[in-house]
């Protein structure tokens, strides 16, 4: 499948699943990536799923999620009180 095909094929499949936001077909690396990582994978385990030879680019397709933060902040209220 040649690129300037793709794109027809993939605005065609947005529309079909009632996607209206401007939603690029790399964002669903992103996604899949920060799924994973709220999954508990680390980082060298998301460099492999997502076919990178190093790092730094699995970093930038990780993101932060509010539920993650939240879990994030709930671990250390609980290390906090049982050190204090």
């Amino acid at each position: 499948m040649r690129r300037s095909n793709f794109r027809d094929d993939w605005v065609k499949a947005r529309k079909a699943a009632g996607v209206t936001a401007e939603l690029h077909f790399h964002d669903l690396r992103h996604t899949s990536n920060t799924l994973a990582s709220t999954a508990g994978a680390n980082t060298r385990e998301l460099t492999t799923r997502m076919g990178h030879s190093i790092s730094r680019a699995t970093l930038i397709t990780q993101h932060m999620t509010s539920a993650r933060d939240r879990a994030i902040a709930d671990r250390l209220k609980v290390m906090i009180r049982k050190s204090g």
